[in-house]
């Protein structure tokens, strides 16, 4: 593809000059410009590749020009012309974030040769914002860019070819479901069926027929036969969320599947084969299970082939405004309201959150935002979150006074402050409405109110 550049001088012969010597030699467009504001209009209509810009002009020079350009195009390659030998100039041009320098008169060659590595960067850095905008779009809707996200983008690309049983470990709320959603998408599986079930919301007697069927009278209940979930899994994935809280039972029996890829439904004599990825999560430690005989040791060497541990919100903090802006976008959608945005106060107080609930308690205090939202941006009064409680005992410290106190009274009185100060906050931006608090604080109005009898908090101070 013809790179454009614009060549920016105020001598007119020096910028006719690189115009006809580029074009000759490399595959572009130059564009002249004899003045820095001259060029900044030029950048704000259309996108470039390189600029190659005079240091001394009249007005403004190039690096008033080179410092708007940071702070508007920030990715764009610059390169500075400087008369030859002065040096502190050329310091100057790279520490204000140029990327090389041509001094006066140069050679062609050297022109050439530093443009082309110029270039060479643009299209480097052009390739490696694609490539990220891909994967983004290619892992939706998991998002980050930590380091913590990447490794686990990484592992998603190793797994999603191979037909390995994936074990997904983390805290709850911070994606184990879309993680191994994503597997299957990038597997070889990904136009047959993704089965996902939730072991810890169903009873275990019921479990087993669910995931294995059953025949006709197999039980009191079973008027008809079933096809079990492995079955309607067949050539697809069954992902099975929280297995940690499975009994011993299902265990030995998803042993069975996964070694002699057949299942046997209740009340059936014959066993039916089936070609499925099993891909399992857990919020809990399994190996602590295995030591109190909870879990089956050899199940969890079978599941956990590969292991992908998802971090907690709070290990990956320079996330959340990316998983912000993408959350509130995607609810504004959903809940069909316009594209809020965030306030600067609102993200700071975001960053500072403890999300212990994770990425999925950071999405409802968004959604809360998103519905309290009386404007285009949301603003602390929108969300169910506020600083008060946040710093109760700096530097992990306990107050002097609260070290002499006996432990029932210590507690109470850090209770009691705590609530003081959170509950408070909540009816102060509720304006004492304590129906709306209780809202923000993810209770009901009457357990709000019996919080409010118990540490004496008064609604009619905060009206």
């Amino acid at each position: 593809m013809t790179a454009r550049i614009l060549a920016v001088d105020d001598e007119k012969d020096m910028t006719r000059l690189l115009k006809r010597t580029l074009e000759s030699e490399i595959d572009c467009t130059v564009c002249m410009a004899f003045s820095g504001e001259m060029a900044l209009n030029i950048l704000e209509n259309d996108v470039w590749d390189l600029v190659i810009c005079d240091i001394r002009m009249p007005g403004m020079d190039g690096f008033e020009l080179l410092d708007q350009i940071r702070k508007r195009l920030p990715d764009l390659t610059v390169v500075m012309i400087t008369a030859f030998g002065n040096i502190d100039s050329v310091v100057t041009a790279i520490k204000s974030g140029a990327y090389d320098f041509i001094a006066k008169p140069f050679e062609q060659d050297e022109l050439i040769f530093k443009i082309g590595k110029a270039l060479e960067r643009s299209r480097l850095l052009l390739e490696n914002k694609q490539l990220l905008k891909a994967r983004d779009k290619d892992f939706s809707p998991l998002v980050g860019q930590s380091p913590a996200m990447e490794k686990v983008f990484e592992k998603i690309s190793l797994v999603a070819s191979s037909d390995v049983t994936v074990l997904i470990t983390g805290e709850s709320g911070t994606g184990k479901d879309l993680t191994a959603r994503s597997i299957h998408r990038h597997s070889q599986r990904s136009n047959a069926a993704f089965i996902p079930i939730n072991c810890p919301t169903i009873p275990e007697h019921i479990l087993e027929s669910e995931l294995f069927g059953h025949k006709k009278g197999a039980f009191t209940s079973a008027f008809q036969d079933k096809t079990g979930l492995f079955q309607e899994a067949d050539k697809g994935t069954i992902f099975l969320d929280e297995i940690g809280d499975i009994g011993l039972s299902i265990q030995t029996k998803l042993l069975r599947v996964i070694q002699e890829k057949e299942i046997k439904p209740l009340g059936d004599n014959r066993v039916r084969k089936v070609d499925v990825r099993i891909i399992a999560s857990t919020n809990q430690d399994l190996r602590a299970k295995i030591a109190q005989k909870e879990f089956r040791e050899d199940l969890f060497y079978r599941l956990s082939v590969i292991t992908i541990e998802l971090p907690p919100l709070r290990d990956r903090i320079e996330d959340i405004p990316l998983l912000a802006e993408h959350l509130v976008a995607k609810n504004c959608k959903k809940l069909n309201q316009p594209l809020k945005t965030i306030s600067s106060q609102v993200m700071e107080l975001l960053l500072k959150h403890p999300w212990q609930g994770n990425v999925r308690e950071l999405e409802n205090a968004l959604v809360q935002g998103i519905l309290y939202c009386r404007n285009e941006e949301i603003q602390e009064t929108d969300i169910p979150i506020s600083d008060a409680g946040m710093n109760l005992c700096p530097d992990n410290s306990l107050d002097a006074h609260l070290m002499e106190m006996p432990y029932k009274q210590a507690k109470e009185t850090v209770l009691t402050r705590f609530n003081h100060e959170y509950v408070g906050a909540r009816l102060s931006s509720a304006n004492g409405n304590i129906t709306q608090a209780a809202r923000r604080c993810g209770l009901d109005r009457q357990a709000l109110q019996q919080v409010m009898k118990r540490f004496d908090i008064d609604p009619d101070d905060f009206r």
